[in-house]
């Protein structure tokens, strides 16, 4: 694993954030999208795929880079830093993978060029109510109807629904678990976006009656789907550690302007000892994280997995805690809506819950050592 990032991995991160400081500001277009579904503009969205951010894990034969999830990370997390409320690990992350790991060749061909454009905005999903974080064994089922399927189900905590065209659903068939391509516009679909705390993540619940759909593959698509659940984990964790280390920014600069007692608070030895730990439980994620997805590219997928659920486990209680020390650092003015510190604390209070908190993967991360 190398360490360091290349010239093209520093152009990269240097466009992106570039971008993002320029169409993305916080303080006017990422609060203007809080109560928006989509989260993002046609405009906004179109630059991102200038960039060719959209297409990094597609393919070159598809129209894309042909990147890794190394590569992947340094967008996202300067995605994490701007806040940004739109779409991306979803469609660029979560679709292109599982289009590329269940997906046949002709589906390679149909699907994949226009997730690398962006013309297709694409969004996986996998959990139901009732069954928490368990992707295994869904209720939505798939029922033959010509060359199509009918699917019937719901689902939740889908990652912009209301943005997406395509929507890469679960269901139980007769090969095990399929993954079922399905028209996000089309009849029997019902996308209900929901109210979170996180108003820079968007969900929804997809209700699914009669939705017609195409099987990607044939086989039984369980590995691949548990690779997608591991990227998408990876994903998130990368974009909070953006998000957190320009709070542990944020915190330092006021640190050092707001003065009280005649000294600024950053002299004091308790803010101090807040930011250090702020800044330990940054790195530490940071280097797990960028661990996991290299494992995503070259470990097998035992390692994969282990080093994805380590990542997790540690980074959804620890960079929670950097936006409360961050907030507690601003004090009084922290709590304001004008402030856009609790919009980085939201942020990472929603990674807490993505895809299990720590509980459920240092669970899982007992099984994997024991088993």
């Amino acid at each position: 694993m190398d360490l360091e990032f290349s010239d093209d991995q520093e152009l990269l991160r240097d466009s992106v954030r570039r971008f993002l400081a320029d169409r993305t500001p916080v303080d006017s277009f990422v609060r203007g999208q809080l109560d928006d579904a989509r989260g993002t503009t046609d405009d906004v969205w179109r630059g991102l795929a200038s960039l060719g951010v959209t297409g990094l894990l597609v393919p070159e034969e598809h129209g894309g880079a042909g990147m890794g999830m190394v590569d992947a990370a340094v967008a996202l997390e300067e995605l994490g830093r701007a806040l940004y409320p739109g779409p991306f690990a979803s469609s660029a992350i979560g679709a292109v993978s599982l289009v590329v790991l269940a997906g046949s060749p002709r589906e390679h061909g149909f699907l994949l060029p226009g997730l690398a454009s962006g013309d297709t905005i694409g969004t996986v999903a996998l959990l139901e109510p009732g069954q928490r974080y368990e992707w295994r064994t869904p209720a939505t089922e798939a029922r033959q109807s010509g060359e199509q399927s009918e699917l019937h189900g719901t689902k939740v905590h889908v990652l912009d629904a209301a943005a997406a065209n395509l929507l890469l659903v679960t269901a139980r068939d007769d090969a095990g678990l399929g993954v079922y391509g399905v028209d996000a516009g089309g009849a029997g679909v019902h996308v209900e976006p929901a109210v979170t705390v996180d108003g820079t993540r968007k969900e929804a619940t997809v209700r699914l009656e009669g939705a017609r759909g195409w099987r990607l593959g044939s086989s039984d698509a369980t590995g691949s789907v548990a690779e997608v659940v591991d990227r998408l984990a990876v994903a998130a964790v990368v974009d909070g550690v953006g998000a957190a280390a320009r709070a542990l920014e944020l915190a330092v600069e006021y640190a050092k302007q707001r003065v009280q007692f005649d000294r600024p608070i950053g002299s004091f030895q308790a803010v101090q000892h807040l930011c250090a730990d702020m800044l330990r439980a940054v790195e530490l994620a940071r280097a797990g994280a960028y661990y996991a997805c290299w494992a995503a590219d070259s470990a097998d997928a035992a390692e994969r997995h282990r080093a994805a659920t380590m990542a997790k486990a540690f980074a959804s209680d620890e960079l929670y805690r950097v936006g409360t020390s961050a907030v507690q650092v601003f004090g009084g003015i922290g709590f304001t809506w004008e402030h856009d510190i609790h919009l980085y604390f939201k942020r990472l209070m929603s990674l807490q819950r993505m895809g299990g908190g720590s509980d459920e993967h240092l669970d899982e991360l007992a099984h994997v050592i024991l088993d």
